[in-house]
């Protein structure tokens, strides 16, 4: 990442988290007019799109930016020191930015209202559990998986949310970002504004109890003086 320079690396965060947003509204547009009032089919064609622009995003841009599109995301990065707090204090309001782009793209692709302030109502301690479930979920995938294979990131994060839009009760938002651009659209995936802190504070438990926890599970313990050293500093020394 650090071959490419900060306006790349902003540009990158703008415009994959922009392209997400599109995706991710714009198929529940589209899910919510072909399913005829069937709520499960019209999750279902928002679900597919999600997860498999997750993993073209990723795809795309990680060699760039590292490919967050997530304040929370980047806040796990920037608490493994990762990313500069410098970085991640740009990275995050560019990635908001990016979101209310890509709404505003996908009303206009559907001929919807462009600016729209959501009514649906997504509240309450198992939605806010569901939140904490979906973010730890999804910082563990990346964290466990860059350490193991670092090339099936894009895969595992697309599955992962995939299966977080059926197993959640929230349907796996799991982004800040996301979160608050979702709350500008008053169609399929919307939530209302007054609904948004919540799910953030939620999102924001969940990245840092995984960013610990896997801080801990990721590193091996050294025999003779017990101290941690990561498992990449041991593979090396082995070689």
């Amino acid at each position: 990442m650090s071959e490419f320079d900060l306006p790349r690396r902003l540009t990158a965060e703008g415009l994959g988290t922009a392209l997400l947003l599109a995706t991710v509204v714009g198929s529940g547009i589209m899910g919510e007019r072909l399913a005829g009032g069937n709520v499960a089919l019209a999750l279902l064609g928002n679900t597919l799109p999600t997860g498999a622009i997750l993993a073209v995003l990723i795809l795309i841009f990680g060699p760039i930016s590292g490919a967050h599109f997530n304040p929370a995301v980047t806040m796990a990065f920037a608490v493994r020191r990762e990313i500069s707090p410098a970085d991640a204090l740009l990275y995050i309001p560019v990635q908001i930015l990016g979101g209310v782009a890509g709404v505003l793209a996908a009303h206009f692709m559907f001929a919807e209202a462009l600016w729209q302030i959501s009514a649906q109502g997504r509240t309450g301690s198992s939605q806010w559990f569901s939140e904490v479930v979906a973010t730890f979920g999804l910082v563990a995938t990346i964290l466990g998986v860059l350490r193991w294979r670092p090339e099936a990131v894009p895969f595992a994060v697309g599955l992962f949310i995939t299966a977080g839009y059926w197993f959640t009760a929230s349907t796996s938002f799991a982004n800040p970002a996301v979160t608050i651009a979702r709350a500008l659209t008053d169609t399929f995936s919307g939530i209302a504004p007054t609904h948004v802190p919540g799910f953030i504070m939620a999102q924001l438990v969940g990245a840092l109890g995984a960013t610990g926890l896997f801080g801990w599970l990721l590193l091996a313990v050294d025999r003779q003086g017990g101290n941690n050293e990561p498992l990449a500093a041991d593979a090396e020394a082995a070689g």
